[in-house]
Order: C-alpha cells, then sequence, then structure tokens
C-alpha cells in the first residue's frame, strides 16, 4: 500500500455513547487505507460496533466503495431501490441510494421518508451481511435519526432462565417485507407466522470476529421461533424485543452533512425516525458482505 497514505499517530477514536458508538477522526478518504490504519479501524469497530466519521463532504461514490471494500467484498445493491439513472451518471453496482426524492415522477431511492422499525439489514438470506456504511449527501432539517442497538449487551444482560430457554432455539426471519414493512414483489401477506417464509437462524450468534455471544432478532413482523406454540413464541419474542430495545443499550446518530456511519449488522439493530416527506434525503450505502451464522 502506499506509504504517504494515512498513520495511525492521526487518527482518534473518541467514544460516543456508554452502550455502544465511536467517532474516528484523522482518516484520509483521498488515500488508500495502509494496513496499520485497517487495524487501527478494525480494533475501534470491534469495540464500539458502530464508528462515525464526520466532516466528509464531497466523498464519491468511487472513495466511497473504496474505502468499504477494504472491509470485505461489498453486496450488490438490492433490486427496485429507485432510478439511479435519475440522480447519478455514473452506475456503481455496490451504490444503494436511500432517499425520498422523486425525480420525473421516479424515486431515486429506497425507504422513502417514513419510519424504519428496529431490524438488522437482510437477515431474511442466510447470509446476512457483515456491515454497511451510510454517507449523508443530503439530510432533512429535522427528524430521520438513526438509532443503534448492542446486541450483546442485550444479550449479556438476560436473566439466566431466559439464556437457558432460547440457547439452542431458532427464529424464522420473514423475507416478504424490507424494513420500512413494505411488502416486496412476489410475495403474499402472511397472517400465521408459522407460514412464514424465509431462513431460520439462531437466537444467539457467536460473533465470528470476536466469538462473544449476541442476539439475532433480525425484524419483528411474523417472526416465529421453531418448535414452539405460536402464542409461546410471541410472548417469547416480545420478552426479547422488549429486552433489547432498551435505551442503555442504544445510542442515536443526529446527522450532519458528510457523516458517514459503519455499524457492524452482526451485533446491532438499528431503526430511523421519520421524517417530513416535502423535505429531502439523500444517503449512500455501501453493504459488506457477510458469513454464514453460526449459533451456540
Amino acid at each position: 500500500m502506499n506509504a504517504s497514505s494515512t498513520d495511525t499517530r492521526s487518527i482518534s477514536v473518541t467514544p460516543l455513547g456508554e452502550a455502544l458508538g465511536a467517532e474516528i477522526s484523522g482518516v484520509d478518504f483521498k488515500q488508500p487505507l495502509t494496513e496499520s490504519v485497517l487495524a487501527e479501524i478494525n480494533e475501534a469497530w470491534a469495540k464500539h460496533l458502530v464508528l462515525r466519521f464526520r466532516g466528509l463532504q464531497g466523498l464519491s461514490p468511487e472513495e466511497l466503495i473504496d474505502f468499504s471494500k477494504s472491509f470485505g467484498t461489498l453486496d450488490a445493491r438490492p433490486i427496485a431501490t429507485g432510478d439511479r439513472g435519475a440522480y447519478l451518471e455514473v452506475d456503481r453496482p455496490e451504490l444503494t441510494i436511500i432517499s425520498n426524492v422523486i425525480i420525473d415522477g421516479k424515486p431515486i431511492g429506497g425507504l422513502g421518508a417514513y419510519e424504519a422499525d428496529w431490524h438488522a439489514d437482510m437477515t431474511y438470506v442466510e447470509r446476512p451481511p457483515k456491515g454497511s456504511c451510510l454517507y449523508a449527501v443530503e439530510i432533512p432539517p429535522a427528524g430521520g435519526r438513526t438509532y443503534f442497538a448492542n446486541m450483546y449487551l442485550a444479550y449479556d444482560t438476560l436473566d439466566h432462565e431466559t439464556k437457558q430457554k432460547i440457547e439452542n432455539l431458532t427464529c424464522i426471519h420473514d423475507a416478504s417485507r424490507n424494513s420500512a414493512g413494505q411488502l416486496r414483489n412476489g410475495y403474499e401477506e402472511i397472517n400465521d407466522p408459522r407460514q412464514t417464509i424465509g431462513p431460520s437462524h439462531p437466537l444467539v450468534r457467536i460473533h465470528p470476529t470476536t466469538g462473544r455471544r449476541c442476539l439475532l432478532l433480525g425484524r419483528r413482523r411474523n417472526a416465529y421461533i421453531n418448535g414452539l406454540d405460536l402464542e409461546e413464541s410471541e410472548a417469547l419474542l416480545n420478552k426479547l424485543w422488549t429486552h433489547a430495545t432498551q435505551s442503555q443499550f442504544t445510542w442515536g446518530q443526529e446527522w450532519e452533512l458528510g457523516d458517514m456511519i459503519m455499524w457492524d449488522n452482526r451485533c446491532t439493530m438499528h431503526y430511523r425516525e421519520a421524517f417530513d416527506p416535502s423535505s429531502r434525503r439523500i444517503m449512500f450505502r455501501t453493504q459488506i458482505s457477510g458469513e454464514p451464522v453460526v449459533g451456540l
């Protein structure tokens, strides 16, 4: 790598919340990352789960993609996430636009302006993403904050009886809806969670990097714990979700232009506030490919 690239002596890590989150400063996104810088960022990522890089106005899609590729192979953007041609001249399959903006009657991105409930990304596939980088291009004057929850802490603070109960249980993750609750094309409404279509993942996951245990809840709607009566499954899921999203396990990102947030999708959940649909919000996202989910 380029010897003139950013050196670790210029990097600082400042915790943002008690549960998770840290701000990283001193990284030059115009230069390739050296091995020492990459190791420093990875260490901070493993410790704080969510990293914020502030003041990156003018970061290009290519620079965001190049940075993200330092942490693994990138997934292609999901199907039907807007008309990128109405906004970007460059077409990079690794880049997704998250936006409510409509140009010539066509949305340029996905997820609109509504609230996105607590979730981990794409747990409806066998290998959910390792993580994501989300960069703020345009932000509304109010609303649209993103909150993150620490699933290590959520597991660690469960009572002993609940830990024993869930250690060998798996849950079906609904593949029919996106994080904003919209029904995906080709899927039908599901009224009985026992008929949910999607992969089964363990409720307790072993993180492949840290080896720590964390809850893996994914999304709540139409989730079903295999082998339980529906009433018992609903009661246990309600308990886990209520516990995992308590405020002491969370931290909220108040967006500024040029912010880039990088989160570990394997041990966090997140949700987005709604905002005024008449205002504009444009975000660029990359998604880092994940590993098979391993339970206890």
